[in-house]
């Protein structure tokens, strides 16, 4: 079994300095969390239970490292005291489940959670995941990665994996997200022979890629640009995608271009950078709107180029607003500010009313390639909260299904696509000159002026801009 070595004597590779990650296990009492250390450490470190009562009083801090990638990543298990059990059990529900609550907040407040194993036992019901799921999900807002971990499947058929094949859908209709999974055995390795012993190290190394996947995807936020009219629902997607409110949702009327606020949020164990932008609100702008959007501009691709680019653009656009504005704001974003190169989702909003959401979709898709809009997917939700019945579980459908479509949309292909930089800048304000009303001519001194007073660069840098622009 892999376990802490460090390489053979007298090598010439330089060793990278070690890391740490903080791991907490928790599930039910019986689920296997203490059979599931032992897996990892590959030692009976921890003791266990051969019945469903729970065997780990508190929390007990199991330290092992392993070699990723050349680098030695120092193991803080965290195993935590069973939930579920009733008050004649070896620690009752609620004394666990404050002591697991107490233990995040812990650790959030001192060295941070890297991941946590939700580790739950094959034979039990998927609806019965769901109370402690919640429980640290709540805790942790959603900033930490959550993986599945389902034991005792030694004997299923045809391979262990195939639990998931046949749950799958149904977590996910049940609102829980996981950051990945893994079908296992954590049968002890002196009791397992022929096939089982072969599922236990197949075990092994699919909870092993679990930790090295965690290490390989906490990286910078990724990037997510909203753009689209006024009162198309922009802040309360943000707030529907968050699961909490963190963005204003009063009425602007302002009819500036670019104007932006951005926010961190976090779901799926990953953290995203959404820019909640207002695009055109009229066919031409005036001079005063034009210079503005100079000063916005810039601030914006300044601001993406030291976050790393865009990597997502979602069209917000409220159910039946058809105008020539809503194609004007297609082609500033995704054609002008990101070449066409970054994947674009068409967010339609106000569907509350909808028997089923997806329907106004096969209704009316047509309409958007009349107007030369094409996407590389589509999300029929409604963003407004607060409402009862049928609309409120049209809501709780809307979160799962923005959120399911931001993961599968952002991939790692289109880094490179990222113009940025003066280039970029210059081509989109050439391109809002042409909306300029009735054409005016920009003098560059405007220009400079505006750059030099809205960006605070320098006059000699904002003059240099100002020429490339005219020219």
């Amino acid at each position: 079994m892999p376990g802490s070595s460090t390489g053979a004597a007298g090598s010439n590779r330089v060793e990278e300095a070690s890391d740490t990650c903080n791991v907490v296990i928790f599930g039910e009492a019986g689920a296997g969390k203490s059979s599931l250390v032992n897996l990892i450490v590959g030692t009976d470190a921890a003791p266990t239970s051969c019945d469903t009562l729970g065997c780990t009083t508190g929390t007990d801090l199991y330290m092992h490292d392993i070699r990723i990638r050349n680098k030695t990543l120092k193991l803080n298990l965290f195993d935590t005291a069973g939930l579920g059990e009733g008050s004649e059990g070896t620690v009752p529900d609620e004394v666990a489940q404050r002591g697991l609550e107490k233990l995040l907040r812990k650790l959030t407040k001192k060295d941070g959670i890297h991941l946590l194993m939700y580790c739950v036992h094959g034979t039990k019901g998927i609806k019965a995941l769901c109370r402690n799921y919640e429980i640290c999900n709540s805790e942790v807002e959603e900033r930490v990665q959550i993986v599945l971990v389902v034991t005792g499947l030694e004997d299923k058929q045809p391979e262990m994996e195939q639990w998931w094949k046949d749950n799958e859908q149904t977590i996910s209709h049940l609102g829980m997200t996981f950051a990945g999974h893994a079908c296992i055995t954590a049968l002890n390795i002196e009791d397992a022979s022929g096939r089982h012993k072969q599922r236990h190290d197949q075990s092994y190394h699919a909870v092993r890629k679990l930790i090295e996947e965690c290490r390989a995807t906490r990286q910078k936020p990724k990037n997510i640009v909203i753009f689209g009219e006024t009162g198309a629902g922009k802040s309360s997607l943000v707030n529907l995608m968050a699961g909490k409110e963190v963005a204003v949702t009063s009425p602007d009327t302002r009819r500036c271009t670019l104007h932006w606020k951005d926010y961190t949020i976090g779901f799926g164990g990953k953290s995203y950078k959404v820019f909640d932008t207002m695009g055109i609100e009229d066919l031409q702008l005036g001079m005063a709107q034009f210079l503005e959007s100079v000063g916005n501009a810039y601030k914006l691709i300044a601001e993406l180029d030291r976050q790393g680019g865009i990597d997502l653009l979602l069209f917000c656009f409220r159910a039946g607003k058809y105008n020539l504005t809503v194609q004007r704001n297609y082609r500033l974003f995704h054609e002008f500010l990101c070449d066409k190169k970054i994947p674009i989702v068409l967010v339609v909003t106000n569907l509350e009313r909808e028997e089923r959401m997806e329907d106004w979709w096969d209704r009316n898709h047509d309409n958007f390639e009349r107007y030369g809009i094409q996407v590389t997917g589509h999300a029929c939700i409604t963003a407004a909260n607060g409402l009862d019945g049928r609309h409120r579980t049209h809501y709780k459908e809307s979160r799962i299904t923005i959120r399911n479509i931001v993961r599968e949309s952002i991939t790692d292909e289109h880094i490179l696509a990222w113009i940025g930089g003066k280039s970029l800048f210059v081509s989109l304000i050439r391109k809002l000159m042409s909306l300029l009303a009735g054409h005016l001519r920009v003098r560059s001194a405007h220009l400079v002026v505006c750059l030099v007073e809205r960006c605070g660069i320098s006059r000699e840098v904002a003059k240099e801009l100002a020429d490339t622009i005219q020219k």
